[in-house]
């Protein structure tokens, strides 16, 4: 399993659901299990998000959740890249769990162009854009632990995007 951005726990089995051909699963910090999603029978109509899924998901920067199945899908019946949308925003990622005053993060997302601001835990960072989905930012003296902010335009009012963990930062 792994923890989404909302706090809840995401994972597959590789059997079970409508057809018992897999499923993908949210499990609240508390333990609420629900079914999200059924993977379909082979041979069904329409049938081409394949089943058996077979590993970990995984959330992008997007919000959405991906993962593989062996079975199933168009037309081999070899297994599938599937997606899953739930609603969860997007957030940006640092390469690095951790860092010290001065040391260069690189930190992904999406749609990063025109970013106007980057925060360690609230203090104002120097950085640069790279690319819409990374930029470079340099650790600023005095910053302590927490979530990495980025304000980033979307549509016509910026917003600001949240490091899924906390970046931790160290004196060493």
């Amino acid at each position: 399993m792994i923890q989404g951005t909302d706090g809840n726990f995401y994972g597959t089995t590789a059997n079970g659901g409508t057809y018992n051909e897999g499923t993908v699963f949210q499990m609240t910090p508390v333990g609420r299990l629900t079914t999200l999603h059924s993977f379909c029978a082979p041979g069904a109509p329409s049938c081409t998000d394949g089943n058996y899924p077979n590993a970990s998901l995984l959330q992008a920067t997007t919000g959405e959740f991906y993962g593989t199945d062996t079975g199933g899908g168009y037309s081999s019946s070899s297994g599938t890249v599937f997606s899953l949308n739930l609603g969860l925003g997007p957030f940006v990622r640092a390469q690095q769990a951790s860092g010290r005053a001065g040391d260069l993060v690189i930190i992904l997302g999406t749609d990063l162009a025109g970013t106007t601001s980057v925060t360690f835990n609230g203090t104002p960072a120097a950085y640069r854009v790279v690319s819409k989905s990374e930029i470079g930012a340099t650790i600023p003296a005095g910053a302590a632990s927490g979530r990495i902010a980025v304000v980033a335009p979307k549509g016509i009012a910026p917003f600001a995007l949240l490091s899924n963990v906390p970046f931790h930062v160290t004196e060493f």
